[in-house]
């Protein structure tokens, strides 16, 4: 595919360059690892079920957004770089989507909550209550499914680049508008996600966990880690998508008119979209460090120990305990 083309050919003047045989291997990786870790997870938090909690419900949500993004990942491959049925290709596009903001959603739920047992461990706020929680997760996938109706409306194809599934797409005001709001919504967001982990550093900095146990600078360490393993994680894989957004958004609409730099972004924008796939790999990580029931199923299961794990679910260990299980 040329550059030199102009958007009147029929032949798209943006292409993966590289990323052609990236981002399939890519994606094919993070799907194998995606569906293994998240069916160990639904095993974790759907079929053996324990004790409810607000952190419990958040990291159940969490685990079903993982799973569903991870699950629209082979069509992906398969269309990758192709004219596939539109709409399939918007289907598959739009449910990435729900799912990907579905995480983002559940993991501030999770912030939050880790938040106020933290630096208010003495209040018990209505959002900590299980029934809360739960309403608070319905009505987040409510809104994101309802929400994205419109991407649903028809498509001109007015750019050869539009007929290509998971590409390079023109938009118009409307959707560009809906994305642009969706991007700031995200940076106040995040704006909220370094105010939280200020103040608990702030607070684990007063925390003493036994003084006289020779062990408590050990566990001291084990609960900043815990703590500050979703920010990094929240970080690595949703911020660097959300600053290429906004200059991706503008060359969609044509403000940003050269065909170099529509290029750039494109391929700035797939990159970074791959880390944020990335985050249904990962999160299983959190759930070790933030879930005792979840560290000791993956301890026994690696043991061979399945009657210890059963068990361990008939005692309906509960996720939270001290601020150390946190």
């Amino acid at each position: 595919m040329s550059l030199g083309r102009n958007s009147s050919n029929d032949t798209c003047e943006i292409d993966d360059r590289d990323l052609s045989l990236f981002l399939p291997i890519s994606y094919s990786i993070i799907c194998c690892f995606g569906l293994l870790s998240n069916t160990f997870s639904i095993f974790v938090f759907f079929v053996r079920r324990h004790g409810d909690s607000s952190m419990a419900v958040y990291m159940r949500h969490l685990t079903l957004a993982d799973s569903l993004l991870v699950m629209s990942l082979p069509l992906r491959i398969y269309y990758h770089n192709k004219q596939g049925p539109f709409f399939l290709c918007k289907v598959v596009g739009v449910f990435f989507y729900i799912n990907m903001y579905a995480s983002i959603s559940f993991l501030s739920l999770i912030s939050l909550d880790r938040y106020l047992k933290i630096v208010k461990p003495v209040w018990v706020f209505r959002v900590q209550k299980v029934l809360w929680s739960r309403v608070a997760s319905f009505i987040i996938w409510a809104v994101l499914f309802l929400g994205t109706g419109m991407f649903f409306v028809s498509n001109k194809h007015k750019h050869p680049c539009d007929k290509i599934c998971f590409h390079f797409h023109t938009k118009g005001l409307l959707a560009s508008s809906v994305n642009l709001s969706v991007v700031a919504l995200f940076f106040g967001l995040f704006l909220v996600f370094l105010v939280f982990y200020a103040k608990i550093a702030l607070k684990l900095k007063t925390v003493e966990i036994g003084k006289s146990d020779p062990n408590s600078p050990n566990q001291k360490k084990r609960l900043v880690l815990k703590t500050f393993l979703v920010p990094v994680i929240f970080t690595l894989c949703f911020l660097p998508y959300h600053l290429v957004r906004v200059p991706y958004v503008l060359a969609q609409m044509d403000v940003i008119k050269e065909v170099d730099s529509k290029q750039l972004l494109h391929i700035w924008n797939e990159s970074t979209l791959l880390l944020s796939a990335l985050n249904s790999c990962l999160d299983p990580i959190i759930y070790y460090f933030l879930s005792s029931i979840y560290r000791k199923t993956i301890l026994c299961a690696i043991q061979g120990k399945f009657k210890t794990t059963y068990d361990l679910n008939r005692r309906r260990i509960s996720i939270n305990r001290s601020i150390t299980e946190i």
